[in-house]
C-alpha cells in the first residue's frame, strides 16, 4: 500500500484544490529528459531504468516516482512506502525541481512543508489495515 501524490504546477495564489478552475489546465514540466534530467540535478540517488519510471530509496523508506507517457510531462504521481518524517523533505526537494506544489491525493489538498499529519494518518491507516 502506497501514500500516492501529485507533483503538479500550481500557481502560488491557488490555497486548495477547491481554487482550482473547471477548465485547469496544468503547464507543461517539459521533456521526458528535461524533467529526469532537473530531479536527476536536485536529488542523485533517483535511479530511471524505465523511460516514465524513476526509484528513490531513503533509510526507512522507497518511493516510485511516475511521470507518464505522454510528452510533455505535465505532471509527476509518487508512491511511498515506508516510513519516516524525512520523505518529505525529499518530496518538497522533487516539487521545487520541478517548480511544482505536492497534492495529497488521500486528503485532496496541498502538502504543507514541515507538517507531516497526512503522512501520519496514512502511516496509522495502513498500519491499522495490514494488522487486521
Amino acid at each position: 500500500m502506497s501514500w500516492d501524490l501529485l507533483v503538479l504546477p500550481v500557481p502560488p495564489e491557488f490555497m486548495s484544490v477547491g481554487d482550482f478552475p473547471d477548465d485547469f489546465e496544468a503547464e507543461p514540466l517539459g521533456t521526458h529528459e528535461e524533467v529526469k534530467a532537473a530531479l536527476c540535478d536536485r536529488l542523485p540517488g533517483i535511479e530511471f531504468s524505465e523511460p516514465a519510471w524513476g526509484r528513490l530509496s531513503g533509510p526507512t523508506w522507497s518511493m516510485h516516482l511516475n511521470l507518464g507517457s505522454r510528452t510533455p510531462v505535465d505532471s509527476i504521481m509518487l508512491h511511498v512506502r515506508g516510513a519516516g518524517d524525512d520523505v518529505l523533505q525529499t518530496l518538497f526537494e522533487i516539487a521545487d525541481a520541478v517548480r511544482c506544489r505536492v497534492i495529497d491525493i488521500s486528503e485532496g489538498e496541498f502538502l504543507a512543508k514541515h507538517a507531516p499529519s497526512s503522512w501520519r494518518a496514512f502511516q496509522a491507516y495502513r498500519d491499522h489495515i495490514v494488522r487486521g
